[in-house]
C-alpha cells in the first residue's frame, strides 16, 4: 500500500489544465470565427458578413428572403491565404503535437508517483518534458493569436478569389470568439507548464509492506 503526499494534486491540476487546454484549443482550430469581417452595406455582389478562420472561411448573406452560408476549406495550393493565416496554421499545428507528447510525459510522471515505481530523477524529467513542451504550445498558441490581433487593428485585407464575391477590405472588422478561445488554451498551458515546472517530488512516500 503506498501512502502520497497531497502535494502531488497540483501534478493532477496541472494535467486536468492541460488536456482542457488542448481541447479547447483543437476546437478553436476549427472554428472560422477568427476574424468577423462586416460589410457596410448588405448589397448583392457582396456578402453582409464573413468569418476568417485559421482553417476555413465562412460566408454570410442575408436578405429579407433568406440567409445563405457559403463556408470554404482552405487548401495549401491555395495563393490568397495571407502570411499570418499560414503562420497560424503550422503554430497550430505543431502545438497540436507538442501537447499530445506532453501529455503523454504527462500521464507517465504521474504513473509513477501514485505507483512509487521509479526513481525521482525519471518522474522530474518527464515532468519536466511536459512542461517545457506545455510552455512552448503557449507560446506558439499566443503568437498565433498575436498574428490575427494585429490584422485587424491593422485593417489588413486578403485578396480572395473572385468566387467568393468578399471585398478586399472588410468596412468593419473585430476579434471573433474563436480568437479568445485560443487566447484562453494558451493560458491554460502556460498554468499547466509553470505547474508541472515547479513539481517536488512527494518526500513522505511510505510503502507499508504486507504483514
Amino acid at each position: 500500500m503506498i501512502l502520497f503526499n497531497k502535494g502531488s494534486s497540483r501534478q493532477v491540476g496541472g494535467f486536468a489544465m492541460s488536456t482542457i487546454g488542448w481541447i479547447i484549443c483543437i476546437t478553436s482550430m476549427g472554428l472560422p470565427q477568427w476574424r468577423v469581417w462586416y460589410a457596410k452595406e448588405p448589397v448583392i455582389s457582396y456578402p453582409s458578413m464573413a468569418f476568417v478562420g485559421v482553417w476555413k472561411t465562412c460566408i454570410y448573406h442575408y436578405d429579407n428572403v433568406s440567409n445563405i452560408r457559403m463556408c470554404y476549406h482552405y487548401s495549401y495550393h491555395d495563393t490568397f491565404i495571407p502570411l499570418d493565416i499560414r503562420v497560424s496554421q503550422h503554430l497550430m499545428l505543431i502545438t497540436s503535437l507538442f501537447l499530445l507528447v506532453a501529455k503523454a510525459a504527462a500521464v507517465y510522471a504521474l504513473r509513477n508517483v501514485y505507483t512509487g515505481r521509479q526513481e525521482k530523477s525519471v518522474t522530474y524529467n518527464a515532468f519536466g518534458l511536459s512542461a517545457v513542451l506545455n510552455i512552448i504550445g503557449s507560446s506558439f498558441v499566443f503568437l498565433a493569436v498575436l498574428c490575427n490581433y494585429f490584422s485587424i487593428i491593422n485593417k489588413e485585407g486578403i485578396a480572395f478569389p473572385p468566387s467568393f464575391h468578399m471585398p478586399f477590405y472588410p468596412h468593419t472588422q473585430q476579434v471573433g470568439i474563436a480568437m479568445i478561445l485560443a487566447f484562453l488554451a494558451a493560458i491554460l498551458f502556460l498554468c499547466s507548464g509553470v505547474i508541472f515546472i515547479s513539481y517536488s517530488f512527494p518526500l513522505n512516500i511510505q510503502v507499508l509492506h504486507k504483514i
